[in-house]
């Protein structure tokens, strides 16, 4: 019952540091007018992955320990997460030729929408609450 809970809360830590690595190497390559390339790819999907991921456990934690109203926006404010960054990437990936500015502006959107759920049930992003 609590295997969900406690994976879905340990996995944050690699959304959060897979979405500041993105971060920064938007950020970075977008500074630098560096074009595109596979390492920009490789960042941008491993972050929307973790974060498809933590959805898709967060839902076995919805299923095994209940449902509360604060879920709504917890709910709500995730699924935009992983909606706005993966349309960004996708729209990015049939750009000819790619860059980096659609990466980052998804990147930044995607993290506010996490800190907005997490802060939406009464959670901080970086207090531990499984262990």
């Amino acid at each position: 019952m609590t295997f969900f809970f406690h994976l879905h809360s340990g996995l944050r830590y690699l959304v959060l540091l897979s979405g500041a690595i993105a971060l920064a190497y938007f950020a970075f390559c977008v500074a630098t007018k560096k074009p595109f390339d596979k390492v920009g790819r490789i960042i941008g999907a491993s972050y929307s992955g973790f974060l498809q991921l933590q959805v898709l456990v967060g839902i076995g934690v919805l299923v095994t320990r209940g449902y509360y109203p604060a879920l709504i926006g917890h709910i709500v404010l995730m699924v935009l997460a992983v909606g706005s960054i993966q349309s960004l990437l996708s729209v990015n990936r049939r750009r000819t030729p790619p860059g980096y500015v659609l990466p980052l502006v998804g990147t930044v959107l995607s993290l506010v929408f996490v800190a907005g759920g997490v802060m939406a049930i009464g959670r901080s992003l970086f207090r531990s609450t499984a262990f």
